[in-house]
């Protein structure tokens, strides 16, 4: 008969696997039943990726990487103005939206991580800004929900030469 210190171990042990299992991949997180992160109106788009709520809240779009268009330390990349306007074109001021929660609700710079839908139609801003060639993958787990979508997007505007993989920008935003 196993100790009371050696069952809470193994217990212990059992519970983290468990728990670890459950948020093990994508596939699972995936399937899982969306987070609603409530309904909000846009103030207005930051930059491509990054947008502002009349509640005061700052949103960062997960899953997708924009050209860099607003940090005063860093050149405004190839398209960074474009994808910040084509974002600002699908959100402008006074737009509804929903976010869509993932397992994180904020980065390291206390903005809501949030896929955005538009209301009422329901276009997922997220994986448009992808599909149109404005935006890159980036993949932060354990925030990963659409990565499958958002990577297929992302290699439909590749191979189809659009936004970030057409002439302008030569093959990518660093190129």
């Amino acid at each position: 008969m196993p100790s009371s210190k050696l069952r809470h171990l193994l217990a212990s042990g059992v519970l983290a696997i468990l728990a670890a299992s459950a948020c093990a991949g994508p596939e699972q997180a995936s399937d899982a039943e969306p987070d609603q992160g409530g309904t909000a109106t846009v103030e207005r788009v930051i930059d491509g990726d990054t947008i502002k709520l009349t509640d005061g809240r700052r949103v960062r779009l997960i899953g997708v990487d924009t050209p860099e268009s607003v940090d005063p330390r860093r050149p405004v990349e190839c398209l960074g103005k474009e994808a910040a306007a084509y974002t600002a074109s699908l959100l402008p001021p006074g737009t509804n939206v929903r976010l869509e929660l993932d397992v994180e609700e904020h980065d390291r710079y206390g903005r809501t991580l949030a896929y955005v839908r538009r209301l009422p139609d329901g276009l997922f801003v997220n994986l448009d800004l992808a599909a149109q060639g404005f935006a890159e993958q980036l993949t932060i787990p354990p925030n990963v929900r659409y990565v499958e979508e958002i990577r297929a997007a992302v290699a439909s505007a590749r191979s189809a030469g659009r936004g970030l993989w057409g002439e302008a920008c030569v093959g990518g935003r660093d190129g």
